[in-house]
């Protein structure tokens, strides 16, 4: 996607789903654990990155590679959509609905923290 494209949750849904179906990760059918697994372990690796006491900002570079806690977040965020993409969930139109919802309710949903 052109980077003046729009970037809506959506069409980065689609791109990066699109882009896991041609690198090969959804030739067969997925298993939903495994993908709430993936998922979890991008959350681990965002753990660990944040316990190397590396600023939580901060980009490396390691071979090319891209390193870090906002990495990590970042891959949490693509395995989410892609796996969204790949069950046929409009992940944005959710994330609307679901943000409409939490401006009706009260402080902290009603608990203490």
């Amino acid at each position: 996607m052109d980077p003046e494209e729009d970037r809506t949750i959506t069409n980065l849904q689609k791109e990066i789903h699109k882009t896991a179906r041609e690198k090969c990760f959804w030739d067969q059918e997925r298993n939903i654990g495994e993908l709430i697994s993936l998922c979890h372990s991008e959350l681990s690796e965002a753990l660990e990155e944040a316990r190397l006491d590396n600023a939580l900002t901060g980009i490396r570079m390691q071979h090319k590679k891209p390193l870090g806690f906002p990495i990590e977040l970042a891959d949490l965020i693509i395995r989410v959509l892609d796996m969204a993409g790949g069950l046929g969930i409009d992940l944005g139109e959710a994330i609307r609905i679901k943000m409409a919802y939490n401006k009706t309710r009260e402080r902290k949903h009603g608990k203490r923290f």
